[in-house]
């Protein structure tokens, strides 16, 4: 294929995806904006004081770990106000130019590794539309970006063995570990399957066993020489001929090897000798964790947060069930499909990716972004393959057909209409949605309640919002910071103690403990929940102690009468 019909096709799907990456960005925003921003304008007046300011409670250790993006996100809202458009608004066109980065990147990078125009092309959509319940003003928006760049980045090392890609590839680490550093550990993750397959290539390779076993027979050869006795000539005897037969097995063996290795029947197994190189290069990247202002934390987060219960509570971190996820059970169907009953066959190393990433994305939902990303550059190889064994010249044919001027312009209108239709239940969406978040309800507390002496009661989903408007929290979606793995410490027993102020919460809101105690436990003044919450079926007929101050539709205010 010539490089202008390259060139006509690739300019064609940058603008599908972009439009198809603008329209799937959600426009309103989620709760964990909300402690984005006033977290970054804290770290922008204060610096990174690893200290909560936004709790009522004393003496919460926070370990910032999104600390740059905070900042960042700050700075685009402060931008957004300066310029008259709006904070918001300004963190919404934002989000939309990282949703259409990332699009970008994984078509490029999908191109590269896969090197097909048109599967690269339709994975690219494919991702970004499973992704698209992820897509939000979260650091985890720019940590795809940059696993994406990292598989990119590995296999064309892997490919040309130049020298920049090693520097690319301990540059990421060191950005992942001040944007986003709970998914820092997965970085290393990606290089595993690499690894693992160079090794197993290896061990097979060198025959390790034969080798040893005839070693170990000449040796014991050359003992029994030194002796002279009938017994001895016996022994060395059996040991020459069994030492022989171990010879001529492992000369099959490698005739063997090499031939698998030549026609393998599902999974190509060759060793690269770039990825020992790899394997320096992850080594040194165990060190860019030290390169945050945060001291260890990358290094101790994700445990700590595996030892909490957040992992128990929160939806995202639960495990996948397939039955409630039919998008990502119909991409399994479809490899398995592909694996199984096509003739194609597939890299020891993409194997290990998508097994480890199938095995990621059932132990938490929220590692199915991952399984859809990452896996997607395997899943790419193998329809590449596919195409290469039953229709090898279709890509081209599809490409210049979509290429003509009649292609360009149904693939144009189809695009804009799909768009369109996507779009059109969006325009009208608020940014701030004031059934989720209690707008009204924070306008009064400001306006009527001394806040500087005011305990408040709040539920997780909206904390974040208030605390953005200034009002102190009992809890909010930084889930860690209320538990007492990162506020307490480790006693005699290797058991944290400190402030569980989650599980409070979480048996609180779930009636499986009294409200009275929880909230004499921490001198509750005040009480903000949504209306049909259960905890609000038996505040609202307390009269006696709980005085209604204000309602909407979606939330309730009360403050706690003293006997």
């Amino acid at each position: 294929m010539d490089k202008k019909t390259k060139m006509k096709f690739n300019v064609l799907a940058i603008f599908v995806i972009i439009l198809f990456c603008f329209v799937l960005t959600p426009k309103t925003l989620q709760n964990d904006t909300y402690y984005t921003i006033a977290i970054g304008e804290h770290i922008v007046e204060n610096g990174i004081d690893m200290k909560d300011p936004f709790s009522w409670h004393e003496d919460l250790e926070y370990t910032y770990p999104h600390w740059l993006y905070d900042v960042g996100t700050y700075l685009v809202y402060e931008a957004g106000e300066t310029i008259g458009i709006g904070g918001f608004t300004a963190i919404y066109i934002a989000t939309a130019i990282l949703s259409i980065t990332l699009g970008v990147i994984v078509y490029y990078a999908l191109n590269k590794v896969c090197k097909n125009q048109l599967v690269a092309f339709f994975i690219t959509l494919g991702v970004m539309y499973l992704l698209k319940n992820f897509i939000a003003a979260r650091a985890q928006l720019v940590t795809y970006i940059l696993f994406a760049l990292a598989i990119l980045f590995i296999e064309r090392f892997i490919e040309t063995k130049k020298k920049r890609y090693i520097v690319y590839l301990i540059i990421i680490p060191i950005i992942i570990a001040n944007v986003h550093l709970a998914v820092w550990p997965f970085y290393f993750v990606l290089y595993l399957p690499y690894i693992v397959e160079y090794i197993l290539a290896l061990v097979s390779e060198s025959g390790i066993y034969y080798k040893l076993a005839i070693k170990q027979g000449k040796k014991k050869l050359k003992k029994l020489s030194l002796k002279n006795d009938s017994k001895s000539q016996e022994k060395i005897a059996k040991l020459t001929e069994k030492t022989e037969i171990l010879q001529r097995v492992s000369e099959k063996s490698e005739v063997r090897r090499k031939e698998r290795q030549e026609h393998p029947y599902k999974v190509i197994f060759k060793k690269n000798s770039n990825i020992k190189y790899l394997i320096i290069v992850m080594i040194i990247c165990i060190f860019t964790g030290l390169l945050t202002p945060l001291g260890d934390t990358p290094y101790t987060y994700l445990i700590k947060t595996m030892e909490g219960n957040t992992m128990s509570n929160i939806s995202e971190h639960l495990p996948l069930t397939l039955i409630n996820d039919l998008q990502t059970m119909t991409v399994i169907v479809l490899f398995l499909l592909i694996l199984i009953f096509t003739d194609t066959k597939i890299k020891l190393r993409d194997l290990f990716m998508i097994a480890g990433l199938t095995l990621m994305a059932f132990m938490s939902r929220r590692q199915v972004s991952l399984f859809v990303l990452v896996g997607s550059f395997a899943f790419a190889k193998l329809l590449v393959a596919l195409i290469d064994k039953y229709d090898k010249g279709g890509t081209e044919q599809a490409i210049r057909a979509i290429t003509s001027v009649w292609g360009k312009v149904i693939t144009i209108l189809l695009t804009i209409l799909v768009c369109f239709s996507m779009y059109r239940g969006k325009i009208n969406s608020p940014i701030v949605s004031t059934s989720s978040y209690p707008v009204a309800a924070c306008d009064y507390i400001l306006e009527n309640v001394d806040i500087e002496n005011m305990r408040i009661f709040n539920e997780y989903n909206y904390g974040s919002y208030l605390l953005y408007r200034g009002i102190p929290v009992f809890i909010d979606s930084r889930a860690d910071l209320y538990t007492p793995e990162f506020n307490g410490s480790k006693n005699e027993d290797g058991e944290y103690e400190g402030n569980d102020i989650f599980s409070d919460y979480i048996n609180t809101t779930n009636i499986s403990t009294y409200y009275e105690n929880t909230f004499n436990k921490y001198d509750i003044t005040h009480v903000l929940i949504r209306k049909n919450s259960k905890l609000n079926m038996f505040l609202s007929r307390d009269n006696e102690h709980y005085k209604k101050l204000y309602s909407d539709d979606n939330f309730v205010f009360y403050v706690r009468v003293e006997d």
